[in-house]
């Protein structure tokens, strides 16, 4: 998915993915869970990612992990992007 993005798009995904709340310090709910998110978005091969920490009742309940942000978030920011080109 990201290397079908130009290297300065890459830039603006993340910019336009950190501030829908996807950046450090930010709690997001993801795939049924409740993570704070521990590090800015970053590329991977397969798409965007953060580092974040599971909550459980509003308090950390595991280790760090990386989370691939779903394809529907990383496609609106383009859309978006696109649009305004």
């Amino acid at each position: 998915m990201v290397s079908n993005i130009e290297p300065s798009s890459i830039s603006e995904v993340i910019a336009h993915i950190k501030n829908l709340g996807y950046a450090a310090s930010g709690r997001v709910r993801l795939y049924g869970e409740e993570f704070e998110v521990v590090s800015d978005p970053f590329a991977q091969e397969d798409g965007i990612a953060v580092h974040a920490t599971p909550l459980r009742l509003g308090e950390r309940s595991g280790p760090d992990r990386v989370l691939h942000l779903p394809a529907t978030v990383v496609l609106s920011v383009k859309g978006k992007i696109g649009k305004a080109a």
